[in-house]
C-alpha cells in the first residue's frame, strides 16, 4: 500500500497554517482539481487527496491527533469518514463557490448597461467647412419614458418583488453528484434576472422604461473640418439601461463640392482665367477668396500655369493655430471666336513674331 503523503503537503500549508488558511488553500485546490472542471488523468484521485487533508485538518480534534502520531493517530476516528460531504466537506466548500461566483455573475446581470451610440451624416458646403458653423441635427434617440419616469410602471404603481427568485434574480439549483452537492445558478426566467416584476405596465412603453423620441441637437462644427472628420458628442446617445450612463452621438459630414473653388489638405486652389493680352502685358486682377476679394498683379509674360500664394486665405487648421493658403493658377484662354478686326490684329501680331526672328 502506497504510503501517504503529509496532509499538510498536500494542500501546499506550514503546519502552523491557521483554519482560514487551509480553507482558503483547499478551495483553490478543490476548484482546480475537481473532475468536473478538470479532465485530465489523476484529477479524481488528486481530489480525493485534497478532500482527504482537508477534512482532517479542517477538523480541530483530528488535526491535533494528526500533528501528535501522524496518519496513525487520525484511524481511529469513527463516523462519515473520507468520503462524507458534511460541515467543513466539499459540499460546503462549492456553496462557498456558488456563493461567489453566482454572486458575481447577478452583480453583472445587474450592472448598468451603458446606452448605445448612435451616428448620423449631414450634408454642409464647402463654406461651412473651412470657416466652421453651427447647425441643428434631428435625431432620433431611445430616452427615459416620460410617462412612468423610467420604472416600467404605469404611473401610481410599483414593480414587485419577483415571487419565483424572491427579487434574487436567480434561481438556485442544488445536484447531488459523486462527489457531492454542487449548487447551479441559472437567470430566473420569470423577471429575467431583473429580481422585480411589473405587474401593471406603463400603456406608454409597455413596461420597457423607455421611448424613442425626436430630438434636435445644436452643432457646432469647428473650422477645418472635411469628409473624413467625425463628429463626437459626448452623452447625446440611446439612454443606458438600468441607470447606465448614455451613449455618444456621431456626426459624419458629406461636404458639398464648390462651383469656384478645390481643397488640397488645408490649401484652396482656384483657377484664374487670362487673355493673351492679359498674360503678355502684365495686369492686375480681382480674385475671390473664403475671405473676400483680393487683388493680385500679373506680372508680363506670365505663362500658363503659373501660380500665385496668397497666404492665410485658406482653411484654418483643424487642431492648432494658423491656415493654409490660397494657391491661384493662371489658365491661358484661347479665344474660340474672333472678329474682323481681332483677326487682322493677331496677323499683325502673328507676321510681328516672324519678322523678329
Amino acid at each position: 500500500m502506497a504510503q501517504k503523503k503529509d496532509y499538510y503537503e498536500v494542500l501546499g500549508v506550514g503546519k502552523n497554517a491557521s483554519a482560514g488558511d487551509i480553507k482558503k488553500a483547499f478551495r483553490k485546490l478543490a476548484f482546480q482539481c475537481h473532475p468536473d472542471h478538470n479532465h485530465n488523468d489523476g484529477a479524481e484521485e488528486k481530489f480525493k487527496e485534497i478532500n482527504e487533508a482537508y477534512q482532517v485538518l479542517a477538523d480541530t480534534e483530528k488535526r491535533t491527533s494528526y500533528d501528535r502520531f501522524g496518519h496513525a493517530g487520525i484511524d481511529g476516528f469513527s463516523g462519515r469518514g473520507f468520503e462524507g460531504f458534511g460541515f467543513g466537506g466539499v459540499g460546503s466548500i462549492f456553496e462557498d463557490f456558488y456563493d461567489f461566483f453566482s454572486g458575481a455573475a447577478s452583480n453583472t446581470r445587474q450592472r448598468q448597461r451603458r446606452g448605445t451610440d448612435l451616428h448620423y451624416k449631414i450634408t454642409i458646403t464647402f463654406e461651412e467647412a473651412a470657416l466652421g458653423c453651427k447647425k441643428d441635427v434631428k435625431i432620433k434617440r431611445i430616452e427615459r419614458c416620460t410617462s412612468c419616469q423610467g420604472s416600467g410602471a404605469k404611473p401610481g404603481s410599483q414593480p414587485e418583488k419577483c415571487p419565483t427568485c424572491n427579487g434574487i434574480g436567480r434561481i438556485n439549483r442544488v445536484q447531488q453528484g459523486l462527489f457531492g452537492r454542487f449548487n447551479n445558478v441559472a437567470t430566473c426566467s420569470h423577471c429575467l434576472g431583473e429580481g422585480k416584476v411589473i405587474t401593471d405596465p406603463c400603456n406608454k412603453c409597455r413596461g420597457t422604461s423607455r421611448e424613442k423620441k425626436e430630438q434636435e441637437i445644436a452643432l457646432e462644427i469647428p473650422a477645418g473640418v472635411d469628409g473624413n472628420n467625425e463628429i463626437r458628442l459626448s452623452g447625446q446617445g440611446d439612454i443606458g439601461e438600468r441607470g447606465g450612463p448614455p451613449g455618444d452621438l456621431y456626426v459624419a459630414m458629406n461636404v458639398l463640392p464648390h462651383k469656384l473653388f478645390r481643397r488640397d489638405g488645408n490649401d484652396v486652389l482656384y483657377d484664374l482665367p487670362v487673355n493673351f493680352a492679359q498674360a503678355a502685358l502684365g495686369t492686375e486682377l480681382e480674385v475671390p477668396t473664403l475671405y473676400g476679394k483680393e487683388k493680385i498683379k500679373i506680372p508680363a509674360g506670365s505663362q500658363a500655369g503659373k501660380v500665385f500664394h496668397l497666404k492665410g486665405k485658406g482653411i484654418p487648421y483643424l487642431r492648432r493655430h494658423g491656415k493654409g493658403a490660397q494657391l491661384v493658377k493662371l489658365l491661358l484662354e484661347t479665344p474660340e471666336k474672333l472678329n474682323k478686326k481681332q483677326r487682322k490684329l493677331f496677323q499683325e501680331l502673328a507676321e510681328s513674331f516672324t519678322s523678329d526672328k
